[in-house]
């Protein structure tokens, strides 16, 4: 009897900490569906919708929308969109690249540091995220300028006409989408170097292994959770971006979060934006997936 009684009250407790924990993820759980899973839900019957001839969305299912994305049209078939979510595929893994490339120094810079001076590296680590990142993008206007020693010495160096600007250029884009997404894999990465057990170091160091297997055998492993975190906050939203590839690249550099935005403003054919965003998740997931493949399943999770 005192057993079933016992059971009871834990199978009471676990009930009221279900129901509250419940309630403390309910407004979470509320905002993730009403403004991520419904609006992307909803990209599906629109994606395979057809355009009015005013702009209207005709809820007519056609496979019309998959067709053009892939390439083919009235007039045959052209790369165009392809060639569009491939540059977009080349820049984010060009971007998250650099990007894991210059935190890992600047991680092991900072680590490095006073413990009281830590915080002020970090600070400047963040401080870009202070300003509105319209703000910073002209900001790299005004750094990329005809005047601005960087401009100047491209034109010493034969690389640009004099007097001119080094936008709108691939290398623009390029130096604009390091600088917006580099803190998103410092933070993350730093949090990992700062607990490093530099013990496995100098062991590695006493076998005399050399910069390389020390890094891949001692180092690598140790910071893997907080490299994927990186990765993923950085590759997923550099897929997207519209606006620096837009201000600093032109509309020679058109990547597919420019054409998502042209879809859905100045053309007016939302069917065939919701159709290029769901090209655009695919990719994303794509991308998530070989990363679980390739070791930051831990960190995922």
């Amino acid at each position: 009897m005192s057993d079933r009684i016992i059971w009871y009250g834990e199978l009471t407790t676990s009930r009221s900490l279900l129901r509250r924990g419940l309630a403390l993820l309910s407004p979470g759980m509320a905002w993730t569906m009403i403004f991520l899973a419904i609006p992307m839900l909803a990209l599906i019957p629109v994606g395979f919708a057809t355009r009015g001839s005013y702009g209207q969305i005709i809820f007519e299912f056609s496979w019309n929308n998959v067709y053009r994305l892939l390439g083919f049209s009235t007039f045959g078939w052209s790369p165009d969109y392809l060639l569009i979510l491939g540059r977009s595929v080349v820049v984010a893994s060009v971007t998250t690249l650099v990007c894991v490339l210059l935190s890992y120094p600047l991680c092991f810079f900072i680590a490095c540091k006073p413990a009281r001076k830590r915080y002020f590296w970090l600070t400047l680590v963040i401080i870009p995220f202070w300003t509105n990142l319209v703000i910073r993008t002209y900001a790299w206007l005004l750094v990329l300028a005809p005047q601005m020693p960087v401009a100047r010495l491209a034109s010493m160096l034969g690389l640009i006409a004099p007097d001119s600007p080094l936008y709108p250029s691939p290398l623009a884009v390029y130096l604009g989408m390091v600088g917006t997404f580099l803190p998103f894999v410092t933070m993350p990465l730093y949090a990992n170097v700062e607990k490093l057990d530099w013990s496995l170091i100098e062991a590695a160091r006493d076998l005399y292994s050399g910069p390389w297997r020390v890094f891949r055998h001692a180092i690598l492993p140790q910071t893997t959770p907080g490299l994927a975190v990186g990765v993923t906050l950085t590759f997923i939203p550099a897929m997207g971006m519209f606006l620096v590839p837009d201000l600093l690249g032109g509309a020679k550099y058109m990547l597919v979060g420019n054409l998502i935005q042209q879809q859905f403003g100045t053309s007016r054919d939302w069917p065939f934006g919701a159709a290029v965003s769901l090209g655009l998740m695919l990719l994303t997931f794509a991308g998530i997936w070989f990363l679980r493949r390739t070791g930051g399943k831990e960190a995922l999770h």
